[in-house]
């Protein structure tokens, strides 16, 4: 799919930039796997700690109180559009496990992407069940499904 996303914003001439928690830079490692990548894929910010996403990616204390939700994976997003110039900003933040984390069990995902052309996100609620492993993974292939369903609109 990582494929389809390059070439897709390659065609439209947009930039992808990519904040993440949970997946810790496996949708930007996907991205660079691909031919060409560099045209389209701007870098990455890993921001698993929370006082990274309030330190690097400028996130309010008061909306970090609950890491595991939408407005934090939606401000991930716009906020890496911006500290890296990208068009496209895309975000994970969730729950590996083992254990729960926010009062979210193992396997809570939210994903956002920020449109900079449009000023629009669009955000996406998961509940993935497997090991860290899987959940990571999984989280990564939706984030970029996210993304292409983003441009394909």
């Amino acid at each position: 799919m990582q494929h389809e996303l390059i070439a897709a914003a390659g065609a439209l001439g947009v930039t992808i930039a990519t904040a993440e928690s949970i997946t810790a830079g496996l949708v930007a490692s996907k991205l660079a796997e691909v031919p060409g990548a560099s045209a389209v894929l701007r870098g990455g910010i890993v921001a698993y700690a929370t006082d990274v996403k309030r330190s690097v990616l400028g996130l309010d204390q008061a909306i970090l109180e609950h890491v595991v939700s939408e407005p934090v994976a939606r401000a991930m997003a716009q906020a890496v559009s911006s500290v890296l110039a990208a068009d496209i900003g895309v975000a994970t933040t969730g729950v590996a496990g083992p254990d729960s984390l926010d009062g979210q069990p193992p396997g809570t995902v939210w994903l956002a992407v920020y449109d900079a052309r449009n000023g629009k996100t669009k955000s996406k609620l998961l509940q993935i069940a497997g090991d860290r492993s899987h959940i990571r993974e999984m989280s990564s292939n939706e984030a970029i499904a996210l993304v292409m369903e983003l441009l394909s609109s």
